[in-house]
């Protein structure tokens, strides 16, 4: 009997130490749903900045109650936990309610949504974007209706637009056409008018999705030369079907989008992650890498898949790719496509 005594005494301390782990462990998962919730709430509650104030305080309130209830005994445990689970229920509810929609006032370069039609070769898109930038904020809203035909598609070419530091690049691709032609096609969050980007709020249905299309004196002018971003422009290696079916790929999403809406979000339905989907569907095999999510380090990942010219360094491609900044453009789309590639 003596000798049982240790072996219960070491039962009876893994038996504390199993749920000392386990409320810790729970703790840590309340604690990631009191984050969680009070950004959702933050980003898409009603009532304006006290509403939505005044809700994060209480799913805080309500969070932090479980959590110390946790480690406390006493009847008012299992009261606060059904408290929290109700709670959780009910946040989870309204968030599965938040619906994306195509019917907002929306901001002006996103106020129009692209549409194809594909009748043989010949592509005919509604509201290609082909504004007048004089500043960010200054410009002359153009949408006009183009025709393109796939069997003169002769290029494609990756635009990098760098905003945020060397890592943080917005994705655009651009073809070419046997005429010196170009339109440009680029995956961007719908802004509503007066709204600013925001990659913590693309996590909590901030923003619809919206594809682009637009000549590049509008879209490459308006970030290389307004907005100061540093613009690269790299010729992509890519077979004549795959260049084909990457455009209509482009063309199938701006519809479906018309159709269905959809939310932008900032890891899985972005600028970059979704050319990648589309890109692999026509060549499958391309490996997942973190350079995807890392936008700005695209160039190295497309080198190293084969993507790019691999005869010349990378550096030196880098160099032939920068477009820097940019004068007016003109009114003529093709001299400006001739004057942004070396």
């Amino acid at each position: 009997m003596l000798a049982d005594k240790p072996v219960v005494r070491r039962a009876g301390r893994l038996r504390r130490s199993l749920v000392v782990a386990g409320r810790g462990l729970v703790t840590l998962l309340v604690a990631a749903s009191a984050l969680w919730g009070c950004l959702a709430l933050w980003y898409q509650a009603p009532g304006g900045v006290w509403g939505k104030g005044a809700a994060a305080v209480v799913w805080a309130a309500l969070c932090l109650g479980a959590m110390v209830a946790l480690w406390r005994a006493g009847p008012w445990r299992r009261r606060a936990g059904w408290a929290y689970l109700i709670g959780l229920a009910l946040l989870a509810g309204w968030w599965q309610t938040l619906a994306p929609s195509n019917d907002r006032i929306w901001a002006d370069d996103v106020a129009k949504m692209l549409r194809g039609t594909v009748q043989g070769s010949t592509v005919t898109l509604e509201n290609v974007r082909n504004f007048d930038w004089r500043s960010d904020t200054d410009y002359t809203a153009r949408w006009e209706t183009r025709q393109y035909d796939l069997d003169k598609l002769v290029s494609v070419d990756m635009a990098l637009s760098y905003w945020a530091g060397p890592a943080i690049a917005h994705t655009l691709v651009s073809f070419g056409f046997s005429d010196g032609r170009h339109v440009v096609f680029s995956v961007e969050i719908r802004k509503e008018r007066g709204e600013q980007f925001s990659e913590i709020g693309g996590f909590f249905k901030q923003f619809e999705l919206s594809v682009v299309a637009a000549e590049e004196r509008d879209i490459l002018y308006v970030r290389a030369g307004p907005r100061g971003e540093s613009v690269y422009l790299y010729p992509v290696r890519m077979p004549e079907r795959a260049m084909r079916e990457l455009f209509l790929s482009y063309v199938n999403t701006a519809n479906a989008l018309v159709t269905t809406p959809r939310f932008y979000h900032t890891v899985t339905a972005n600028c970059t992650t979704l050319v990648y989907r589309m890109v692999n569907a026509i060549v499958p095999g391309l490996p997942l890498d973190l350079r995807i999510l890392l936008s700005g380090y695209l160039p190295e990942y497309l080198y190293d898949q084969g993507g790019l010219d691999t005869n010349v360094p990378l550096d030196v491609l880098r160099e032939r790719a920068s477009i820097g900044p940019q004068a007016p453009p003109g009114d003529d789309p093709l001299a400006f496509s001739r004057r942004i590639r070396p």
